[in-house]
């Protein structure tokens, strides 16, 4: 096992971006962004994605995502008011699920201040049970692949 700290990622490893911001009520009493905020910031982009791109329907459609696992990597703190991007990529698409990851970066810096991943199950909202992913979510998914 190596005790090597990873390394932020560059900009240019991810597919997409979704602007994301800092408020005020992320910050903790040490004065960064506190660490479960940005597993919000990981689930606010991807969803953003999927409902601009993928045609997701958070209301009333017959398909959503579960969150089945996450994790972070965190390099450089962040804090109120920084602005900030999300940078997207699929490392895997599979029949009903996906593993994204996630970069944070501060809007316009070329290396994140952490790094994630995050699965999806797609399920039918009625029963819970993993369904295929819908054409039009797969097709915007592949995209940033």
């Amino acid at each position: 096992m190596s005790d090597a700290r990873p390394t932020p990622t560059p900009r240019g490893r991810y597919g997409t971006f979704v602007p994301l911001t800092t408020r005020w009520a992320d910050n903790d009493v040490y004065g960064h962004v506190n660490n479960v905020v940005y597993y919000a910031f990981f689930d606010t982009a991807i969803n953003r994605y999927l409902i601009d791109e993928g045609g997701l329907d958070i209301h009333e459609g017959p398909v959503i995502g579960l969150c089945v696992a996450s994790g972070c990597v965190y390099h450089a703190p962040i804090a109120y008011p920084d602005r900030l991007e999300a940078g997207l990529r699929v490392a895997r698409l599979g029949t009903s699920s996906v593993r994204y990851e996630v970069g944070i970066f501060r809007e316009g810096e070329p290396e994140s201040v952490a790094d994630g991943h995050f699965t999806h199950v797609f399920v039918g909202r009625a029963d819970r049970r993993p369904v295929p992913i819908p054409t039009t979510m797969r097709e915007a998914l592949a995209r940033i692949g």
